[in-house]
């Protein structure tokens, strides 16, 4: 075991520049975006920001804006927070006692005296501004790069496939999938792979003739250019391109916001099916990754060039979104089930309850945080 951490910190330390730069590049465009939508709504609605930090830990650089509100930079790169007014910790813990003792100018301004509606409006900001931004990257993405497509044409089939068994022939040309009008050979692949053992229902042209087919993908592990490993519904096909049939389409900027929406959708849908497949045992929790991937795979992806760190910035920031939207004590979304209960009591918990549920919440977190690591490590080594 001291052998596997040893591999994986010598892998990581190899690359270090080529992985922190990018990591760090895309990270803190994820995280201030997330603070910032908790920012702006909580300035909206009257309470008083004291920080604005990305990081945590010791302070290494900042300054005061005429409001008050303290925006700095910290020494550890892991995330961020706001801390607002009557806030006992940064994670928007309140004090009885103290507020208890607030007058009336301090209650005004104070986040734990607004009432439910304000507050979870300044909770929710921050995975909406993530998904905000994620929609925004996408569009910019679409409308000045354009969108490469490959027609949808079987040209190869794999002997003893799926594509086989369900009766796919070279020139096939797949025009839905369940229904859903497929436009290139990625969306193709993508609605594939995110269906591993389900039978699917395809309409391909071929030759004059429509014809209907039928298809399980199997569930493999494909090793991607850098040897990261993903387990992914596989047909069996393949697209042979010559010059001249991989086009870029520029698209208008509304037709690339729409899209954008798309996309968005499509990796939300696409983590929930995730998520769900490690509870009905059809996904593997070693595909689950912490900061040590992340920086990997930003390392990884900037060697390619710019637009695809952007669009990895794009991922993260939705994956970041829905991961505070967990109705887990310590995450947004924790602090939103508070908010439900009190809603429906009529008054908030007792600050008893809110502590354990913090101390709960701060436990899974952390569990969960050694978990992705360790599973971090375990691929660096093997890597």
């Amino acid at each position: 075991m001291a052998d596997l951490f040893l591999n994986g910190f010598n892998t990581l330390s190899h690359g270090v520049v080529g992985y922190v730069v990018p990591f760090l590049f895309v990270l803190t465009i994820v995280v201030f975006f997330h603070e910032l939508g908790h920012f702006l709504v909580a300035r909206w609605n009257g309470v008083k920001v004291l920080t604005f930090s990305l990081g945590f830990g010791p302070e290494l650089a900042g300054f005061n804006d005429r409001h008050g509100t303290r925006w700095k930079i910290s020494a550890i790169p892991l995330g961020g927070y706001v801390k607002f007014f009557g806030d006992d910790s940064e994670a928007s813990t309140p004090s009885t006692d103290s507020l208890s003792k607030m007058t009336a100018a301090e209650r005004s301004v104070s986040f734990h005296h607004k009432k439910v509606g304000p507050r979870a409006a300044i909770v929710v900001a921050g995975p909406v501004a993530n998904f905000i931004l994620a929609i925004v990257l996408f569009t910019f993405l679409f409308a000045v790069f354009g969108v490469p497509s490959t027609s949808p044409r079987v040209d190869n089939i794999q002997p003893g496939s799926a594509a086989e068994a369900a009766g796919f022939q070279p020139g096939d040309v797949v025009l839905t999938i369940d229904g859903s009008k497929i436009q290139s050979f990625l969306d193709m692949q993508r609605t594939v792979g995110a269906e591993p053992g389900r039978q699917l229902n395809f309409t391909v042209q071929r030759g004059a003739s429509t014809v209907e087919l039928k298809a399980t993908p199997e569930l493999r592990e494909i090793k991607d250019r850098f040897g990261n490993v993903q387990r992914l519904g596989i047909l069996g096909i393949s697209r042979s391109t010559s010059a001249g049939e991989v086009t870029t389409e520029r698209v208008n900027p509304a037709a690339a916001f729409w899209m954008g929406i798309k996309e968005t959708w499509f990796v939300v849908d696409r983590t929930f099916s995730y998520i769900g497949g490690l509870f009905a045992g059809r996904e593997a929790a070693d595909q689950l990754g912490g900061p040590l991937r992340i920086a990997q795979i930003s390392g990884q992806v900037a060697t390619i060039g710019f637009t695809p760190l952007l669009h990895l910035a794009a991922v993260l920031s939705i994956s970041i979104g829905l991961l505070n939207l967990f109705p887990v004590p310590l995450l947004d979304g924790g602090h939103l089930m508070f908010y439900a209960i009190e809603a429906v009591r009529g008054r908030p918990l007792s600050e008893r309850a809110q502590e354990v549920g913090f101390r709960i919440g701060l436990g899974l977190v952390l569990m969960l945080m050694v978990f992705a690591t360790y599973n971090d490590i375990r691929h660096l080594a093997f890597s």
